[in-house]
């Protein structure tokens, strides 16, 4: 794999010294996982080092660091190789892991027939190709028939053959093995469905709702946006257990629900956004909080869950223990991957809205971190410089075209080279 560190521009610092120390670790060593050279195309590694190859739930959590990067078309070639590759003879699933070389990775995939795959997978994708189009602008999230095909596809032919109990969401069935595990957990419980698959196909329902609307087609974006919220309502009502003050993290085999603790079922639905009320999910936070993660992949989950839950210091926390290098398997992909995306989308509260040419910023810094700059930021057709100290936001359109920003409630329109302060 060829190192292409010169690709990115991005830079942070700060008035904290272990956050420039883990920002420096984290370009290097996602950038060092990248490349261009190979047959698949622009790829950069997202599964167990060594393997050569990307999978679907890696990629989908690993793109917003990648975009942050400037690498938005390795993303775009990974996720449309999984497009292209969806068929019915693998009802409806895509190569969960695809190597270097274009093909599907040997240790998961034997034939058709026989493959190792997480049903929340196509339901990630989905969700992964409008975040990419929100960061891009890139129409082709939007109008490319490959990616058109894939979310129908996974929304209609893939949810009717998974799901055996005809209650709209794909089960799993004892017995079937690796093929078709309903959740991402993977160890001996091989629940009916987990709660990380109900997350997923709600966000993915929720997704295409918007790319429909986009589209103009605002009749199919009512029909996604209904079973979107279907599906949270049931489990609000469902998942829920009153006396554990927690929601279920499994539906079993026999049809009981698994309360104990059960990692990415419990913490997906947090992340995906499927959680309503405002109380149970700060309830199910303070459940992550306390009890942990089993992983570092899991880990490099929790600065996502932490930030979209305001739960500032302990995000900080998760993203400097993730580049700490007494952290076992921080090499792992997908760590650096999330810390270069959460210090840009959490710690300064940088997102991009490209249906409205809008960047919003609304930072959280921890307490004792006094200023936090990042420059060279990729972002819609841009690079932006955004500087957050005592209390102050200043953001600076580096190059590219006319950009919108909101601050509070404050708007501008910067231009090349402009900048602006609130």
């Amino acid at each position: 794999m060829s190192p292409i560190s010169a690709l990115s521009p991005f830079k942070l610092t700060s008035s904290s010294e272990a956050l420039e120390a883990a920002a420096r670790w984290a370009k290097g060593q996602a950038l060092a996982y990248a490349s261009v050279s190979d047959p698949v195309g622009p790829w950069y590694e997202a599964a167990l080092p060594g393997r050569q190859a990307f999978c679907m739930r890696d990629v989908a959590h690993m793109s917003a660091g990648a975009a942050v990067l400037g690498l938005g078309a390795h993303t775009k070639n990974m996720l449309t190789k999984f497009a292209e590759h969806i068929s019915e003879s693998k009802d409806w699933c895509t190569y969960w892991e695809i190597t270097k070389d274009g093909l599907p990775c040997p240790d998961d995939y034997t034939s058709d027939d026989d493959f190792w795959y997480n049903l929340p997978a196509n339901f990630d994708v989905v969700d992964c190709c409008y975040r990419q189009y929100l960061w891009s602008g890139d129409l082709d999230y939007l109008n490319d028939e490959r990616f058109l095909a894939f979310y129908e596809r996974s929304l209609n032919d893939y949810v009717r053959r998974w799901d055996r109990d005809g209650d709209g969401i794909p089960d799993h069935v004892k017995g079937e093995g690796r093929r078709g595990i309903a959740s991402y957990v993977e160890d001996s419980l091989t629940p009916r469905v987990g709660g990380d698959l109900v997350a997923a196909q709600y966000g993915a329902y929720a997704a295409y709702s918007a790319i429909a609307s986009l589209r103009g087609e605002y009749d199919k974006a009512a029909h996604y946006m209904a079973l979107a919220e279907r599906l949270q309502r049931r489990f609000d009502a469902e998942w829920w257990s009153e006396a554990e003050q927690r929601f279920s993290a499994a539906i079993l085999q026999d049809g009981r629900y698994h309360t104990d603790y059960y990692l990415s079922a419990h913490y997906m639905p947090v992340y995906f956004g499927l959680i309503s009320s405002g109380e149970k999910r700060r309830l199910a936070v303070q459940d992550i909080i306390r009890n942990g993660v089993s992983n570092v992949e899991e880990m490099s989950h929790l600065p996502d869950i932490y930030y979209a839950a305001g739960e500032k210091e302990a995000a900080y926390r998760a993203i400097l223990t993730l580049c700490d290098e007494g952290t076992e398997r921080r090499e792992y992909p997908e760590v650096s991957y999330s810390v270069i995306g959460n210090m840009v989308t959490g710690l300064l509260g940088v997102r991009p809205y490209a249906d409205q040419q809008l960047i919003e910023i609304a930072p959280q810094l921890p307490d004792g971190v006094n200023w936090v700059r990042a420059e060279g930021i990729a972002m819609l057709n841009n690079t932006l410089l955004v500087e957050v100290r005592d209390g102050r936001i200043a953001v600076t359109n580096q190059q590219g075209p006319v950009i919108h920003v909101r601050i509070g409630d404050k708007r501008v329109s910067l231009a090349e080279r402009e900048a602006f302060s609130a």
